[in-house]
């Protein structure tokens, strides 16, 4: 069970300004989340093998490999100035 004082000193390590109805509000909430994971404690997990993730994990990306994919004169087409095959813009 959680206590008032140990919410008030969790609000004050987050900088909240708890009122008193706050703080009982908050104590009640606590103690139900500390006695949902006491229940927890109690389950059978001795045949249960220790996971990271739930699913397994795997890169589902593509192998990377190298390809020119577009024509660089198709793509200069729209480029309103063009020079020596690369975009000309002004100079800042």
């Amino acid at each position: 069970m959680i206590t008032t004082k140990e919410v008030e000193y969790a609000a004050n390590l987050a900088r909240l300004e708890l009122s008193e109805e706050e703080k009982e509000k908050y104590t009640g909430q606590f103690s139900k989340i500390l006695e949902h994971f006491n229940l927890l404690k109690e389950a059978d997990t001795t045949e249960v093998e220790p996971m990271a993730h739930v699913l397994p994990v795997k890169n589902v990306m593509r192998e990377d490999q190298a390809e020119l994919t577009h024509n660089r004169s198709e793509i200069l087409q729209n480029a309103p100035l063009e020079e020596d095959g690369y975009f000309k813009v002004p100079k800042i």
